[in-house]
């Protein structure tokens, strides 16, 4: 008993004097009280916090100081910041908008081919992108992906127009004798037209109303696979920096990422990144989050890897995944804010309509809307209204539907 006195003095008297962990006994110390009695370095750790609470009962003990951390280095910091960004916390519900169909809108029919594409230009007006009298079916390609109606030429009537926000009155329109097959539609804050035609496997920016690019990516009329070639490229997202990706699309199925004056920065996926894309249809940037959504047609899901613009940490590592039984073959993604907007297509018997994703959650948060044949959506720069369209075959199909975002 005097031993074990001993030490329990001792213990006291370590604790009173230096609660600091640094004064601690080395680790692991074992006391040797004889047989049956062994005390080790938790006990003196359990004997000192008892002492500890008893004196900050009576207020004679100091408070403890906060733990002073060190500076992060930029790039910590950073990886900090996505990591932060990237917490599946989910939103609240009061913060999601709910898209509302504006019905009989527009206020007068017009005579559309497919409607391919929607985007909305920076004073606010939602631009079509359409096919006139073209149609793609089993005798447009060949099985190497060369176009088969070159001889045609190129659509001879406007493939763009722009509408009024409010009645969705034809305003303006160009775009005739550029385009063969037209798909993807999207319009920067600077009001550049950015295309992609699947005919002529390329994809261009455009000053409005112009026919000369200021950037054309892939080879006309050539598919490849090569850096230097498009094959049936799909859509276009282009971030606030400059930098653009382009989804290459129905036979890649890959996205590649550019600068802004159109040197490759990155292909995705690429080695080691465990990422499978089959037919990228459409995608979105979500800046804040760092994220390019995906809408991957054939695996039924949205995917939404690092974008790498705010820092290259987190390039490769496991993309976002949505993916539920009721999502179906997705066409269309637009964000707005950290949400994303979705639309799938016909798929067995699933319901085609619209869907609201959280990606941070990974989780499909709400849905609205009934369609036939949804190809394409796109949100206004404000967040006030989103845009979808539907492709068929006559004039009535053939349209754009407008929702305001409650």
């Amino acid at each position: 008993m005097s031993r074990l006195l001993f030490v329990a003095l001792l213990a006291i008297s370590l604790g009173c004097v230096a609660p600091s962990s640094s004064n601690h006994l080395p680790a692991g110390l074992a006391v040797d009280l004889g047989p049956g009695v062994n005390l080790n370095e938790r006990f003196f750790d359990q004997v000192r916090a008892l002492i500890k609470r008893r004196l900050q009962e009576k207020g004679l003990a100091k408070p403890e100081q906060p733990e002073l951390a060190m500076p992060l280095a930029d790039d910590d910091a950073v990886a900090l910041q996505n990591q932060r960004s990237y917490d599946n916390v989910p939103l609240p519900a009061a913060s999601v908008p709910t898209p509302v169909l504006v019905e009989n809108w527009p206020t007068e029919q017009h005579s559309f081919g497919q409607v391919t594409a929607v985007a909305v230009d920076p004073q606010g007006s939602p631009v079509v992108f359409h096919r006139a009298e073209r149609y793609w079916d089993v005798n447009t390609f060949n099985e190497s992906n060369i176009y088969y109606l070159i001889e045609y030429g190129p659509i001879k009537e406007n493939t763009i127009y722009v509408l009024d926000a409010k009645t969705g009155a034809i305003k303006s329109g160009w775009g005739s004798n550029m385009f063969y097959m037209p798909h993807g539609l999207t319009i920067d804050l600077h009001g550049n037209y950015w295309i992609t035609d699947v005919a002529m496997h390329q994809a261009f920016k455009f000053k409005p109303f112009s026919n000369k690019p200021l950037l054309t990516i892939g080879k006309r009329f050539r598919p490849g696979s090569s850096v230097k070639h498009l094959c049936k490229p799909t859509s276009i997202a282009v971030a606030t920096t400059g930098e653009f990706f382009v989804a290459d699309g129905y036979c890649n199925s890959r996205i590649l990422k550019f600068n802004a004056a159109g040197k490759l920065l990155r292909t995705i996926p690429q080695p080691p990144e465990f990422l499978s894309l089959q037919v990228p249809h459409a995608i979105t940037l979500l800046e804040h989050l760092d994220l390019l959504c995906i809408a991957d047609r054939e695996n039924m899901r949205v995917v939404c890897p690092k974008a790498g613009l705010i820092s290259s940490h987190g390039e490769g590592e496991p993309a976002a995944t949505i993916q539920e039984p009721d999502l179906g073959r997705v066409f269309g993604v637009a964000s707005f804010g950290d949400i994303v907007f979705a639309v799938n297509g016909p798929t067995s018997m699933l319901p085609v309509r619209g869907f609201t994703i959280d990606p941070r959650s990974e989780t499909i948060i709400g849905h609205w809307g009934e369609f036939k044949n949804p190809h394409s959506m796109a949100v206004s720069v404000n967040g006030s209204a989103l845009y979808v369209t539907e492709i068929g075959t006559n004039h009535q199909t053939n349209r754009v539907w407008k929702y305001v975002l409650a």
